[in-house]
């Protein structure tokens, strides 16, 4: 078997073709909302990372420089799809149906984020903090799809990082054996936390681990929605009509923190930063459709006035939400109550009910 993997990229970094395009490429329509969808993307991320610097919720996960990605997938997954995330997929989220309130109140700390409202959601599940581990819950779910005979694709996101894991590497080998209805997109942003790709994988490629399992592996550059867009079709249409599973690496980079909880200025560059900022993917759409002739001053002023205040509307409606209730702590844990924390439960109520009646004055 080959080890030389497929790599796409229809665009250089500064918006210039640089192979022939697929045929949808000429649907302007389509690359201007996939457009608009990256900058709204953009603008929530930068609102949230501010809202988090002044207290308003907890540790957030950056998407900077990764929009792309997110957006391709979110654009192009079916109703019937289920998407099983990492915490690095607002973009992904948006496009779900997820509300911009539900990620801020998931980050805030608030069980309700989780809860979608938006029906083309509620099958996904919630952000998955934990390293790799939902890898193993999309194979569980694209099992679920393959016994009952249903052209449905479990699709699960993670960093490079989460390829070096146990769990991974196990959901690999599981989709590889039994050939699940499962996608694998890897976005490799270039930093496990403070670990570079070259130090964290000896392997030339991420896309090369789909081999040993038997799968299909490529690789994209994650910085050309074009790319990542056609190739993610493909990926999804050969998962849904029972030709596998497939691994695609993304190739992006991640020009803000790992999280908000971090400072990646203690273990990065700054012309490496600075470089990278030259093949961030907004800017590389946006200088393609000027030179089409399809996108102007005018037309981006328009759309910045709208997302910025869209984005607001969503910070009013989330923090017009409330405090939860304190006893919601204990939802959402067990199916069934371990009788240590139905007693724990117990003392809570009743301790509240006394400070509600002025009786505790600890």
């Amino acid at each position: 078997m080959s080890l030389d993997l497929p790599y796409t990229r229809y665009l250089a970094p500064d918006g210039r073709p640089v192979a022939e395009l697929p045929g949808w490429a000429d649907d302007f329509n389509l690359l201007t909302r996939l457009y608009r969808q990256m900058v709204l993307t953009r603008l929530f991320d930068l609102k949230a990372v501010a809202l988090q610097r002044t207290g308003r919720i907890g540790t957030y996960a950056p998407t900077l420089g990764q929009e792309a990605i997110g957006v391709a997938l979110g654009s192009l997954m079916q109703r019937e799809d289920v998407l099983v995330p990492y915490y690095r997929d607002t973009a992904v989220q948006l496009l779900r149906g997820v509300r911009m309130e539900e990620i801020l109140l998931y980050w805030g700390g608030d069980e309700r984020g989780s809860d979608f409202v938006e029906p083309l959601a509620a099958e996904d599940f919630p952000i998955c903090v934990p390293i790799a581990t939902q890898a193993l819950h999309a194979c569980g779910v694209a099992t679920a799809f393959k016994v009952r005979g249903e052209h449905r694709v479990a699709v699960t996101t993670c960093g490079d990082g989460a390829t070096s894991k146990g769990d991974f590497l196990e959901a690999l080998n599981v989709a590889g054996a039994w050939q699940l209805p499962v996608v694998f997109v890897v976005n490799n942003n270039q930093w496990a936390i403070s670990v570079p790709r070259r130090i964290q994988c000896g392997a030339p490629t991420l896309a090369q681990k789909a081999l040993g399992a038997g799968i299909h592996g490529e690789q994209v550059d994650g910085n050309d929605i074009l790319a990542v867009h056609d190739r993610l079709r493909h990926a999804l249409e050969r998962a849904r009509h029972g030709k596998g599973p497939v691994l695609l690496e993304c190739l992006s980079y991640r020009l803000g923190d790992h999280t908000t909880a971090d400072d990646a200025t203690r273990y990065r560059c700054a012309e490496e930063v600075r470089q990278a900022w030259q093949e961030e993917p907004v800017k590389r759409l946006q200088a393609f459709l000027v030179a089409q002739g399809v996108w102007g001053e005018g037309r981006e002023q328009a759309l910045l006035a709208d997302c910025q205040a869209e984005v607001q509307r969503a910070v009013e409606n989330f923090e017009a939400a409330g405090v939860q209730p304190l006893g919601s702590v204990f939802e959402h844990v067990y199916a069934r109550w371990p009788a240590a924390l139905a007693e724990q439960r117990e003392m809570l109520e009743e301790r509240l009910a006394r400070c509600q009646g002025g009786e505790d004055h600890e």
